[in-house]
C-alpha cells in the first residue's frame, strides 16, 4: 500500500507556523512581486478568493475582511518542506519525494489493520514537531492515495488520514470525484473526457483499455489502471520537463547591467538545479530581457539571444558563463528593462550527452565539482555557496512589501522569546 502525504495549504501553514494569531483568519500568499494569489487558507477559500486571482482584484475585498496577505517567502517554505519530509522519511525505507508540499511512502511493513492509526500518529507528530497540517491518503495505487488525501483534507471526521483499501470504498470515492481533479489528468485531456460525456473519475475507470489509451494515449491508460488500483505510475519515470524557465517581472525597472547579469546568473542556476533533479542536460539556452510594454514614454527593446552549446550540459558554471556572454552581446545600455528570464531547451537524458573530441572543459572535474556544491547546498541550505556572479546586491529587485521574517533560515530573523 502506499501514503501520499500533502501539506495543508502549504505556504499559509508555513506563515502560520510562527505566526499562530493567524488560525482561523484568512490568509493568502502572493506570487512574486505581490503579483497574484498562489495560496490560500481555508477561510480565503469561503470569501470567494480563486487561486490565481491578482492582488489588485480583490484589494477591496482584503481590506473589508480583514485578509492578511503575505510575499512568497520560499526560503521559509523550503526550509520546513525539508523538516516534514524529514520526519516521513524516518517512517518508511521507500520514499519519494514528488514536490515540496508532496510525497509518496510505503507502508508495507505496518500491519493493514494498523495502517490508518500509525498515519494518524504521524499526521500528529508532525502537526507537533514542526507546525505544519498534514493529509495522509493510503491506497493501492499512487493515483488512488492522491484521491484519498484529497477526502482526508476536506473531511475533518477522517482525523487527517483517509484509505481507500475495499472495491466498496473505490468506488464510493471516485463516483464523486471530479474527472479534472485526477492526478495527470490535465486541461487537455478534461475537456477530451467531458466532450466524451465522461465527468468523475469513476466514469472514466468503467471505460475500456482501448477508449483510455485511443482518447488519451500511454499516459492516459496508465491513470485508468491506477484508478482501478494497478501500481503502474513510478515518479522517476514520468516524462523529464522538455524546458526549463526561470524568469521575473522586476518591481522597477532596472537599466544597470551588473544588477541585471546578476539576476540571469541566479535563473541559470535555479534551472540547472531543476535539469540535475530530473538528471537530464540542456543542448540550448535562451537569454532574454525587454522594456515594459506598458510604457509609452521610454524607448522599447526586446533582448533575445539563443545559444547551442557545443555539449549539453546541467553545470551552472558553465550555463552562467554562456548566458552571460550572450547577454552582454544584446544589452543596449540606458534600456529600462522591466523583465528577464532564461530558458533551458531541447533537454535530453544526461545518459545521451553526446561529447565532443575537441572539449577544452574537463567534464568529469567540473561534474564532481558540481555534485559537491550540491551536497552543500542539500546539507547547509539552498545558496549556501554561491558563484561570484550570483552575489545578492541590496538594490530592491521584486516587490516584497508583505515578506515574513526567515525565521528558520536567517540568525537575524531568529525569534527572541522573552520571560516575564
Amino acid at each position: 500500500m502506499y501514503a501520499l502525504a500533502d501539506c495543508n495549504n502549504f505556504f499559509v501553514s508555513c506563515e502560520r507556523v510562527f505566526r499562530p494569531d493567524l488560525e482561523g483568519r484568512p490568509v493568502v500568499v502572493l506570487s512574486g512581486n505581490d503579483g497574484c494569489v498562489v495560496s490560500r487558507s481555508n477561510e480565503a477559500k469561503a470569501l470567494g478568493i480563486k487561486m490565481g486571482v491578482p492582488l489588485y482584484q480583490i484589494k477591496s475585498l482584503v481590506e473589508a475582511k480583514g485578509v492578511v496577505c503575505f510575499s512568497s517567502n520560499f526560503s521559509l517554505y523550503g526550509d520546513l518542506s525539508d523538516r516534514v519530509m524529514s520526519i516521513i522519511r524516518r517512517h518508511t525505507s521507500r520514499f519519494e519525494q514528488y514536490s515540496i508540499d508532496e510525497c509518496f511512502f510505503n507502508i508495507d511493513h505496518i500491519p493493514a489493520d494498523r495502517q490508518k492509526a500509525y498515519c494518524e500518529a504521524l499526521v500528529r507528530d508532525i502537526r507537533r514537531g514542526v507546525g505544519i497540517p498534514i493529509s495522509i491518503g493510503i491506497a493501492s495505487s499512487k493515483t488512488l492515495a492522491k484521491v484519498a488525501s484529497k477526502y482526508a483534507k476536506k473531511y475533518p471526521g477522517y482525523h487527517g488520514v483517509c484509505e481507500i483499501r475495499t472495491e466498496e470504498q473505490r468506488l464510493k470515492a471516485l463516483s464523486s470525484f471530479e474527472i479534472g481533479d485526477v492526478w495527470g489528468i490535465g486541461r487537455k485531456a478534461k475537456a477530451k473526457l467531458t466532450a466524451a460525456g465522461i465527468t468523475t473519475a469513476l466514469q472514466f475507470a468503467e471505460r475500456s483499455a482501448t477508449f483510455a489509451r485511443g482518447l488519451l494515449r500511454k499516459p492516459g491508460l496508465l491513470t485508468w489502471q491506477e484508478l482501478r488500483g494497478q501500481d503502474v505510475i513510478d515518479i522517476t519515470e514520468l516524462p523529464m520537463k522538455q524546458s526549463i524557465t526561470t524568469s521575473r517581472t522586476f518591481a522597477t525597472a532596472i537599466t544597470d547591467q551588473s544588477l541585471l547579469e546578476e539576476q540571469l546568473a541566479n535563473f541559470c542556476a535555479h534551472c540547472a538545479r531543476q535539469l540535475r533533479t530530473q538528471h537530464s542536460a540542456a543542448q540550448q539556452l535562451y537569454v532574454y530581457a525587454h522594456t515594459s510594454s506598458f510604457r509609452t514614454d521610454i524607448a522599447q527593446h526586446y533582448l533575445s539571444e539563443l545559444v547551442t552549446l557545443p555539449v549539453a550540459t546541467s553545470n551552472t558554471q558553465e550555463l552562467i558563463s554562456y548566458a552571460l556572454a550572450a547577454f552582454r552581446r544584446a544589452y543596449r545600455p540606458g534600456a529600462l528593462y522591466k523583465k528577464a528570464g532564461v530558458v533551458l531547451l531541447k533537454i535530453i537524458p544526461e545518459t545521451a550527452v553526446v561529447p565532443d573530441l575537441f572539449d577544452p572543459t574537463d567534464r568529469n572535474k567540473a561534474d564532481r565539482l558540481q555534485r559537491v556544491l550540491d551536497h552543500i547546498d542539500d546539507r547547509h541550505g539552498k545558496r549556501a555557496i554561491i558563484l561570484g556572479s550570483q552575489m545578492r546586491s541590496d538594490a530592491p529587485v521584486y516587490k516584497t512589501e508583505h515578506k515574513s521574517p526567515l525565521y528558520t533560515t536567517d540568525m537575524r530573523d531568529i525569534l527572541t522569546v522573552k520571560a516575564k
